[in-house]
C-alpha cells in the first residue's frame, strides 16, 4: 500500500499533518485518524474504501456528496448550531474530486468529529435515540431534489434473493438441497407475502425513499453530553422502501440471541426494543411516511430476518461462497437462527400493531 502521507497530500487539507494512526476496526473500509497543527486546524479520517464491494466510487462519492451537502442545509434552515459536528464532510482533492486513485486503491478523507463516541449497547434508550435519529435522517433526505444512484443494486429486494435461492436450489452444487428440504418449504410458504414491498412499488402504492441500509446504534455518534449528533457510515445511503432502516434495526437490534445462535430458546423477538425505536423514528418521520408505509411496519419488521434466512440458506447450498464461516454448518445454524427470530416476529405482529396504533393515537 502506498504511503499515506503521500495520499494526503492530494487532498486539500488545512494544517500540517502531524501523525497518522489506525482508527477503529471497521469490517468495510480502512480509516485512519489525522492529526495536524497547528491546534485550530481541524484534524481529519482518512479511508481506503473498499471497491470490491462498492464497485462505482463515482456513484458512491457522489451519493455520499449530495447527502451530507443536502443535509448540512437543513440544519442550516433550522438555526442548528455545531453544524459540523452534525454532519459528515467530506474534504476535495486539490483538483476538486471527491476521492482520489492512488492506481490502485480509491481514498476519501473527513473532518474528525472531536468528542464525539458510538455505543454498541442496544438497549430501549438507546433503540429509541437510534429511531429518532434514523427517523430525521429520512425525513431530512425525503425531498433531496437529486437522484441518488444505488450503491449495492438490489441489496434489499427480496425478489431478487429469492431468485438467488431458487437458482442456488436448482444447481444443488455440493449436494445440500435435500437435507434443508423442510426449511426450503417453510420459506417458499412465506414467499409470495414477503414480496409485498416490490408488488406495493409497482402498483405506485409504496415510493423509494432515501435511507440509510445500515441501521444499527452504532452507526450514530453522540456528543458528550449523550446527545445524537449525526448518522454515520453512509456508504449503503440510497434509494430503498423506508422498511430497510426500520426491519434491519429490528433484526438486529430486536433478537434476544446472537444472530447464529445454536440455541434457539434464546431467540426471540424483544418488543421492549420493538416499542423503544418505533416511538423514536414515528416522533421524526411521521412528517413523510404513507399510511402504507406505516401499516406495514410490522411486515417489515418480519420482513427482515426472512430476508437474512434466505441469504444465509442460499449461501449454504452454494458451499458457504459468500459469508465467512467458522465451521461447517454455520450457515445453516444462521438460517435457523434467524428462521427463529422471524416465528417470533410473526407472532408479535398483533402487538406491533396495537402499539403503533398508540403511538400515533388512533
Amino acid at each position: 500500500m502506498k504511503d499515506l502521507n503521500e495520499i494526503l497530500s492530494h487532498f486539500a487539507l488545512e494544517g500540517t499533518v502531524t501523525e497518522v494512526k489506525p482508527l477503529g476496526a471497521g469490517l468495510i473500509n480502512d480509516s485512519y485518524k489525522v492529526t495536524t497543527t497547528p491546534p485550530e486546524a481541524p484534524d481529519y479520517v482518512l479511508q481506503r474504501i473498499n471497491h470490491t464491494i462498492f464497485t462505482n466510487v463515482d456513484m458512491l462519492q457522489n451519493n455520499f456528496y449530495q447527502v451530507t451537502t443536502h443535509i448540512r442545509h437543513k440544519l442550516e434552515a433550522r438555526g442548528e448550531t455545531d453544524i459540523d459536528r452534525k454532519v459528515l464532510t467530506l474534504i476535495p482533492t486539490k483538483d476538486h474530486k471527491l476521492y482520489y486513485f492512488d492506481g490502485e486503491n480509491y481514498w476519501r478523507v473527513l473532518i474528525f468529529i472531536h468528542n464525539a463516541k458510538s455505543y454498541e449497547a442496544v438497549t430501549p434508550e438507546y433503540s429509541y435515540y437510534a429511531g429518532q435519529a434514523f427517523g430525521d435522517f429520512q425525513a431530512m433526505l425525503s425531498d433531496i431534489p437529486v437522484e441518488l444512484g444505488e450503491t449495492i443494486p438490489d441489496f434489499h429486494n427480496m425478489e431478487f434473493r429469492l431468485k438467488q435461492l431458487h437458482e442456488a436450489v436448482a444447481a444443488d452444487p455440493v449436494g445440500r438441497v435435500a437435507e434443508v428440504r423442510p426449511l426450503l418449504d417453510e420459506l417458499e410458504k412465506r414467499a409470495y407475502d414477503m414480496c409485498l414491498a416490490e408488488r406495493l412499488h409497482r402498483e405506485g402504492k409504496l415510493p423509494k425513499r432515501i435511507c440509510h441500509c445500515d441501521t444499527k446504534v452504532n452507526n450514530m455518534m453522540f456528543d458528550e453530553n449523550g446527545r445524537v449528533l449525526c448518522v454515520i457510515d453512509l456508504d449503503t445511503v440510497m434509494p430503498s422502501y423506508i422498511f430497510s432502516d426500520f426491519g434491519d434495526f429490528m433484526r438486529t437490534a430486536a433478537n434476544t440471541g446472537e444472530e447464529d445462535d445454536k440455541n434457539l430458546d434464546n431467540v426471540n423477538f424483544n418488543m421492549e426494543i420493538f416499542k423503544a425505536f418505533t416511538k423514536g423514528y414515528l416522533e421524526t418521520a411521521r412528517v413523510f411516511l404513507t399510511d402504507v408505509e406505516i401499516d406495514n411496519l410490522p411486515y417489515a419488521a418480519t420482513l427482515f430476518p426472512y430476508m437474512q434466512a434466505v441469504r444465509f440458506l442460499t449461501d449454504y447450498i452454494n458451499g458457504d461462497t459468500y459469508y465467512k464461516i467458522k465451521y461447517p454448518d454455520h450457515n445453516l445454524v444462521r438460517t435457523r437462527a434467524q428462521f427463529k427470530l422471524l416465528q417470533s416476529a410473526e407472532a408479535a405482529v398483533p402487538a406491533m400493531k396495537a402499539y403503533i396504533n398508540e403511538c400515533l393515537g388512533r
